[in-house]
């Protein structure tokens, strides 16, 4: 059995978790630095101080045991609490300190002492001065380096986290732009207001900014013109190609005149085609929405395309979308799966989704991935590609999403998903959960109902 990773969440990636995380380990490095150098020299120097004093006492203590006057208040001869390394270390003969606890010398009771002893004819003479204000000082200054560690680490992460946000709350204002861009909005721009003024400094953020501004606007500039190149090519192609097809009327009967036709009838159709798609990439269709019964508009197209279909009928739904562009998808759709697969050829209606599969070999890999491209297409049937693409740019007008895909037991796939269209009770008490009507209380024959839906 495979143990699994472990993946760490996802939020662990963003620059402001490293950032954070980052900051707070070099401020706890440098705390913990200054800290501990601050504890030891002030600690060296109390101890000092508090060494000297005792030993200064001891010299006193000293003097007074050799003149045999009484031992002043904390020191003796062997004292009974005297550390046993102090006491040997005297009896050696030399003179040492040690903080310990000792009685102290005015309550009695124990506590932190500073003991510094000495050899007495072969005894230990010890004396011993209070520790513990020494011991408080310390442990204060610890104290307060801990304190103001954590209000510098507080400070400098807040700090750090708001100039960081500064700076990640702009790099995702151009990676929204950049998706906005992909998306299709070309207009969509970072506008940092450090790129205005080419004189002011700009920073790394700024430069990415004012790079992505660039490359959009050459990207829209060299899209406008090949848009403009293909509108101008087939709208400039629709006058002679009337003429043309005028012409071959003139033609005696024959082989060769249905040739001609045909041939004038594929350029006509191409013609419209590439006229549809600059329309398209042009983003300027006005969409004439009502509501439709979608099962009675799917069994119209599949009748008018004349080829053999099968039409599975579901749960029936109501949308609302244009109709004439809701013909062209699905029409499409049909006229691509007998062209490039292999019969049957069913479409079903099962509420707001139009399904249409074929038993062929299936999409080629490339608009699995990436979608269709225009003029590209595998395999023996004729065809230019730009069927699927008109398909997908009118089904991103009416707010449809088109998706293409692999049937379960082979074939291709295409799943037209529609918004469907939710009638509002207005309050009539009629109960009538169906759309409104027109003048006459009649709908359309297709079962399209004109005007504003409920609840719009």
């Amino acid at each position: 059995m495979r143990r699994r990773r472990f993946r760490s969440p996802s939020w662990t990636a963003s620059l402001t978790w490293k950032s954070a995380v980052f900051l707070t380990a070099m401020c706890c490095t440098l705390a913990a630095l200054l800290g501990f150098l601050v504890h030891t020299a002030v600690t060296r120097q109390v101890v000092e101080q508090a060494r000297e004093k005792t030993l200064s006492k001891l010299e006193a203590v000293t003097d007074a045991y050799e003149a045999g006057e009484p031992l002043p208040p904390g020191s003796g001869v062997d004292p009974s609490g005297l550390p046993g390394s102090l006491r040997a270390l005297a009896a050696g003969g030399e003179r040492g300190t040690l903080v310990a606890d000792a009685p102290h010398p005015r309550h009695g009771r124990p506590g932190p002492a500073m003991w510094a002893a000495g050899p007495a004819d072969g005894r230990a003479l010890a004396a011993w001065t209070d520790y513990g204000h020494s011991a408080r000082t310390i442990a204060g200054l610890d104290r307060a380096i801990i304190g103001s560690s954590l209000l510098a680490i507080a400070a400098t992460l807040l700090a750090g986290l708001f100039a960081v946000g500064r700076v990640t709350r702009r790099l995702h204002q151009s990676a929204r732009v950049a998706r906005r861009i992909s998306a299709g909005d070309l207009d969509a721009r970072v506008a940092d207001p450090r790129t205005a003024r080419p004189v002011r400094a700009q920073d790394e953020v700024a430069i990415v900014a004012g790079a992505l501004d660039t490359m959009a606007s050459t990207l829209q500039r060299k899209l406008q013109t090949e848009q403009r190149f293909t509108a101008d090519v087939a709208h400039e192609l629709r006058t002679p190609l009337t003429g043309l097809t005028a012409a071959t009327e003139l033609l005696p009967p024959g082989r060769p005149t249905e040739l001609v036709r045909d041939r004038v009838r594929a350029m006509r159709a191409l013609t419209e085609d590439l006229l549809e798609i600059s329309r398209l990439d042009a983003r300027t269709e006005q969409v004439d929405l009502a509501v439709h019964d979608l099962g009675p508009v799917a069994e119209r197209v599949v009748r008018a395309s004349g080829a053999p279909t099968e039409v599975r009928l579901g749960r029936a739904a109501r949308v609302e979308t244009d109709r004439r562009r809701l013909e062209r998808v699905i029409g499409n759709l049909v006229a691509n799966a007998h062209r490039h697969g292999a019969p049957p050829v069913v479409l079903e209606a099962d509420g707001p989704v139009v399904s249409v599969r074929d038993h062929g070999p299936g999409f080629p890999a490339y608009l699995l991935e990436g979608g269709p491209q225009r003029f590209r297409t595998e395999g023996a049937g004729k065809g230019h590609g730009l069927g699927l693409t008109i398909a997908l740019g009118q089904a991103e007008v009416i707010g449809a999403r088109l998706e293409f895909a692999e049937a379960p037991d082979g074939g291709a796939l295409a799943r037209l998903t529609l918004p469907e269209y939710v009638a509002f009770d207005d309050g009539d008490g009629d109960g009538n959960p169906g759309g409104d009507r027109g003048p006459d209380g009649g709908d359309d024959p297709d079962g399209s109902t004109r005007g504003s839906p409920h609840g719009s």
